[in-house]
């Protein structure tokens, strides 16, 4: 199944569903842990990372395109060069 190509739109509405996520739950368990968000639907699956939660998912047969954050952190993944 093709999926429509992703948007910066999508990417400020998982933004704003995380947010508000975070405003009504208690997420401090849950810092480290993977989040991620699935625009169209608005769900939020959890685990240790991107590729579990997709594997999970896959099971359950969903491949839409999700949005990960890293629960706590102000980046998914920090990159940089080696010193």
């Amino acid at each position: 199944m093709k999926h429509p190509e992703w948007t910066e739109a999508d990417s400020r509405k998982c933004k704003q569903i995380w947010a508000e996520y975070q405003k009504q739950h208690d997420i401090t368990e849950r810092i480290g842990q993977t989040a991620g968000i699935d625009p169209k639907t608005e769900q939020i699956w959890f685990g240790d990372s991107a590729i579990e939660i997709v594997k999970k998912r896959e099971t359950e047969g969903l491949t839409s395109p999700l949005f990960f954050e890293r629960v706590g952190y102000e980046a998914y993944l920090w990159k940089g060069g080696r010193r």
